[in-house]
């Protein structure tokens, strides 16, 4: 945790209360949560929110996220990710779908140049429930790391550990984040090329203190879809001015290569998804997974 810091802490309750209105994903204006009342009314936009609802409520079920009573930290940045996530689990919510309370929370790390009013107003105009909060880490990460090296893995660990923190004081059994379909696959194939091991972003686990779950409702979900459901949303997007600044992160380059890959091969990010569902311990080389000593052959006349 930061020393001597200052912590400069804002809640901001809901205006609007939601209301299960049926399960029709085409819902808008007064018969949707707030965040919906301006939406597209095109085929192509029902379309692409259905999809994405379908695939958030797959995920809730086949990972039994859902404790009914709970209550939830949202993580926002400000990127069309958390957007996304926190507009779905609210659209699911307003349906009487997610029986939880949510709480969205930005984490201001004092980045140059970071717009502090955009979230806690939007946020008020749309009704949702919010903590915002102050704690300078960019001031740590920039003075810790050396220079030209990537800033990414302190800065996550510093914002993970002061998540956590607010998720305990807020009574909230987890934390939910915006990680999606692609972010899973860039972080499977960093692991296989520079971490030498066979792992991923689980959709679900538990903190390493063991009091936390940490569950990220978007993993079956194509960043693409999400761009392009956060255009249509037209939420105020924040750059981030700290790692997006960096060129040559291995998780970029890893990114253009799977894009590369879906451009020659269209449907393989779907085909490689399915893959980390589909493990065969048996037919890998980890002999803690699976009893190769055991193995044995028929005897007698039927061998």
């Amino acid at each position: 945790m930061l020393e001597a810091e200052e912590a400069k802490t804002h809640f901001d309750k809901p205006a609007i209360d939601g209301a299960a209105l049926g399960n029709d994903a085409d819902d808008t204006g007064a018969g949707a949560h707030p965040l919906f009342r301006d939406v597209p009314s095109t085929v192509g936009f029902k379309k692409l929110r259905k999809r994405l609802l379908r695939e958030m409520r797959e995920t809730l079920e086949r990972f039994a996220m859902v404790r009914p009573g709970a209550r939830w930290l949202v993580a926002i940045s400000g990127g069309k990710d958390s957007y996304a996530l926190l507009a779905l689990l609210h659209d699911l919510k307003w349906r009487g779908l997610l029986p939880v309370d949510l709480l969205a929370c930005n984490l201001d790390q004092g980045q140059p140049n970071f717009p502090k009013h955009v979230l806690p107003e939007w946020l008020s105009a749309n009704g949702i429930a919010h903590r915002i909060e102050y704690r300078d880490t960019y001031s740590v990460v920039t003075d810790k790391v050396p220079e030209g090296a990537t800033y990414c893995s302190l800065c996550s660990r510093l914002r993970r550990g002061h998540l956590y923190r607010i998720a305990r004081e807020e009574g909230c059994e987890a934390l939910v984040l915006g990680h999606h379909r692609d972010d899973c696959l860039e972080t499977f194939f960093m692991n296989l090329l520079h971490g030498g091991r066979l792992s991923a972003m689980p959709a679900k686990l538990v903190n390493d203190e063991g009091d936390l779950f940490v569950l990220r409702p978007l993993i079956q979900s194509a960043e693409s879809d999400l761009e392009r459901f956060a255009a249509a949303m037209r939420f105020p997007i924040i750059p981030c001015d700290l790692c997006g600044s960096q060129d040559g992160l291995q998780r970029n380059l890893t990114k253009t290569m799977l894009d590369e890959i879906e451009a020659r091969y269209p449907g393989r990010k779907t085909v490689m998804t399915r893959a980390l569902a589909n493990v065969r311990p048996g037919h890998l080389v980890d002999a803690s997974l699976f009893d190769f000593a055991g193995l044995s052959l028929k005897q007698g006349p039927d061998a």
